[in-house]
């Protein structure tokens, strides 16, 4: 068990039960999964740019991530049906746990210029979109190899019903957000 579910259980969850009046226990938002996305672009060229972003991507993750392809041709882009154009990760359990405890204490404090994130990216369902810059802001991730600084985006999905439930859980994860 980690350090951020152990918290959940021990601190988050009784403050959002008199926060919000829970009756039951199972009514208390959790997370629920964590998804990374990064495009890749430039790979429907260029087959070693995919290849150093699934590196990259597994490294900060630390699970093997999926391509993701072109659903349908766009001419602009000079984009086929089933071109590469990305990978991504699905974090659940444990190791979601441990990604977002590095992503809060780590990760984000290493941004430039960060005052904080905005709470304003949650969709009106209890998820937050989060966009991250630069993949080397993670301490996995040697500066000396990386060939092209590249984004992502993280997508932390929850079981609230309503955007309140879910930024009070979030700030009980320690979530730095801008008043």
């Amino acid at each position: 068990m980690t350090r951020l579910s152990e918290s959940f259980n021990s601190e988050v969850k009784p403050a959002l039960i008199s926060r919000f009046g829970y009756t039951n226990e199972m009514q208390v938002p959790k997370l629920e999964k964590i998804v990374i996305n990064m495009g890749v672009g430039e790979a429907s060229q260029d087959k070693k740019k995919i290849e150093s972003a699934l590196e990259e991507m597994m490294l900060i993750s630390g699970q093997k991530p999926i391509i993701t392809r072109a659903r349908k041709s766009i001419a602009t882009y000079k984009l086929r049906d089933g071109m590469i154009v990305g990978c991504k990760v699905t974090l659940r359990g444990d190791r979601m746990y441990e990604f977002l405890d590095r992503l809060v204490n780590i990760a984000l404090p290493r941004v430039r210029d960060f005052r904080g994130i905005s709470p304003k990216s949650f969709d009106g369902r209890g998820n937050f979109a989060l966009g991250i810059k630069e993949q080397i802001v993670f301490p996995e991730i040697n500066y000396d190899k990386v060939d092209q600084i590249r984004g992502m985006d993280v997508v932390i999905c929850t079981t609230a019903e309503i955007d309140d439930e879910a930024r009070e859980l979030l700030r009980g994860f320690n979530i730095p957000f801008t008043n």
